[in-house]
């Protein structure tokens, strides 16, 4: 967050070239300037400790992977993977019981495996769909869970037959654990006004926290892992790297499956290290940190978030492309945040707003580099998506920044006025300049997928999906960074805001203070539920892409709010770094 800062003067040379138009250049003065305005984003902090060890951030800056490396074993690696893929389908095809087809496509989808099988799962849901409500609590409850979050039209009062006369769940229903823990886990996925889900996950959370001392080892640690996150909640890629122990350690598991998870698994995290190679030699080849020594230099961490974002391997371009944004947007907030005077903010947002070169005249020199490259890559991503997928969209992608600058200026001016902001002005502001609207319109036109010029309407305004998810992020960010932002001085943060709104200071109102932020949390994934129910005209890719990027915030930041959890940097080694087969090996060339 904002910091006093002292920079060098930075020189643009002449030969520099970002990507595609040459820039002039002339020198900076050195200035100190404070912070002009605080904010939190789809980005790493801006402490400044980074999120990853100096060791493994340096090996990553260092490292290239060339497009053509392969290892060693991926020959054979591939050849085995299409062996058990085809046991793997044969065994979707056996599946007829109700039950166990259910447990089959749950594990697939939990092992990251579903893209293989997408036909399957398909044909699988659309049976789910047709047979009847007589199933026990657990098989109820999962067929509920798949169906919604696959996108199938589901009703909450197919647990009707479980309540009593009173509206209540049956206290019997107690005696199955197993059926408890589905039910719960199915609950998280309740809407606005599903009474009967709000219910299920308060008798569940209670019943399930009562009976854990009386549990066998096992099932304790399965309950207890949902009681602390849900199901729904976790972030993709890292739910299939920790299920892939889990599930190797069931009494019975698929041979076939589990062989072919950590095949995958393998290969996929060969493939976001390539992605990421590809990012830092972009990245190194702009320059913008090695000019504007001010600005935080961390695309590994860029690159998480569109990890989170967009799990399917098959979206690696979508992955590259939207770092390159988040990367950009970092080293913008940096201007706003600790350097820039108010008059060249200003001068810098009227810029974006006319968005051609000439605008650049008017911008001191450290700005025009970081013009240039806004400029230009953006330009690049746009081209992207019309030879990819058709659409014109250098519009759609220019707003999103606009906006993104006009709300950077809006806190400069209000933190520079000493005014602090409602709870409700500054969420509204902070979904902005957090990135969120910029981060899923592009997603929404990287995939491409079901993109209509009807739908492409629903972007402005901003679809409300968009915001709950830029709110969770918002709030995440602030349960995770506001103590340490606290003690630098800083007061612009869901948490202040709620104070001053409350007139609270004390260690217990701040206590206070947290927990309703995380109440307000659980009431954005309920609204947020809604979009899963609703007959929306988006494309399930986007609904899933901002569901995405609210299980992501919570990996960043819990570890900030709650120290017990794992910490990013253990999330960076287990998804890109640590193999699952200990005889696979990142093949890496030093330079």
């Amino acid at each position: 967050m904002s910091r006093f800062v002292t920079m060098p003067s930075h020189v643009l040379p002449s030969s520099f070239v970002a990507p595609s138009l040459q820039a002039s250049s002339s020198p900076c003065s050195w200035r100190t300037r404070p912070s002009p305005c605080t904010s939190c984003h789809l980005y790493p902090s801006s402490s400044s400790k980074p999120l990853l060890g100096s060791h493994d951030y340096s090996l990553l800056k260092s490292l290239t992977l060339s497009p053509h490396v392969v290892n060693s074993e991926a020959d054979s690696s591939t050849r085995r993977m299409k062996e058990v893929k085809e046991r793997t389908r044969e065994a979707f095809y056996r599946a007829w019981d109700s039950r166990a087809a259910m447990e089959m496509v749950d594990t697939v989808e939990r092992l990251g495996l579903s893209y293989h099988f997408e036909d399957e799962i398909n044909v699988l849901l659309q049976r789910f769909c047709d047979w009847n409500a007589s199933e026990d609590l657990f098989t109820t409850a999962l067929r509920f869970r798949l169906l919604r979050q696959n996108g199938f039209p589901t009703h909450s009062d197919v647990f009707g037959k479980f309540m009593d006369k009173n509206g209540k769940f049956k206290e019997s229903l107690t005696e199955d654990m197993w059926g408890m823990l589905s039910l719960h886990e199915a609950s998280h996925l309740g809407a606005k006004n599903e009474e009967v889900l709000a219910e299920a996950k308060e008798f569940t959370r209670i019943h399930l926290i009562q009976s854990m001392p009386h549990m066998e080892p096992h099932f304790s640690s399965h309950v207890g892992r949902a009681l602390e996150l849900p199901r729904h909640l976790r972030m993709a890629r890292l739910e299939a790297r920790n299920y892939i122990n889990e599930y190797s350690r069931e009494s019975n598991p698929n041979l076939a499956l589990l062989e072919l998870a950590k095949l995958d698994f393998d290969m996929v995290q060969s493939l976001h290290q390539k992605e990421l190679s590809e990012i830092v030699r972009w990245w190194k080849q702009l320059g913008l940190v090695d000019k504007l020594d001010f600005a935080r230099d961390r695309p590994m961490e860029c690159f998480l978030w569109t990890v989170g974002i967009f799990p399917d391997p098959r979206h690696s371009s979508c992955r590259i492309e939207l770092t390159k944004a988040i990367a950009i947007l970092l080293v913008i907030d940096d201007i706003y945040d600790s350097y820039g005077s108010l008059d060249e903010l200003a001068l810098f947002t009227d810029a974006v707003k006319r968005w051609n070169l000439g605008a650049m005249d008017q911008l001191p020199e450290y700005m025009k580099i970081c013009y240039m490259a806004l400029y230009n890559t953006t330009n690049d991503i746009a081209y992207r998506i019309l030879k990819e997928h058709g659409w014109s969209v250098i519009e759609d992608l220019k707003r999103t920044w606009m906006d993104i600058f006009g709300a950077f200026l809006a806190e400069a001016q209000c933190f520079k006025g000493g005014h602090v902001p409602s709870l409700e002005e500054y969420l509204n502001n902070a979904v902005t300049t957090g990135g969120t609207y910029m981060a899923l319109v592009h997603a929404f036109f990287l995939m491409g997928q079901g993109v209509t010029r009807e739908n492409m309407a629903m972007l402005k305004p901003y679809p409300n999906i968009f915001s709950c998810s830029g709110k969770i992020l918002r709030l995440w960010d602030d349960m995770g960074t506001a103590r340490e932002e606290q003690e630098r001085g800083d007061n612009a943060s869901s948490i202040e805001c709620y104070k001053r709104e409350r007139e609270m200071d004390t260690v217990l109102e701040d206590e206070a203070c947290r927990k309703h932020i995380r109440q307000m949390i659980q009431s954005l994934w309920v609204e947020l539920n809604g979009e899963l129910v609703s007959s929306s005209a988006l494309p399930l890719s986007i609904i899933k892409a901002a569901f995405n990027l609210s299980r992501t915030a919570q990996v960043i930041y819990q570890h900030g709010d709650d120290n017990k959890t794992s910490s990013v940097e253990d999330h960076v080694q287990a998804l890109l770094f640590r193999p699952v087969s200990s005889n696979r090996h990142a093949q890496i060339t030093m330079h």
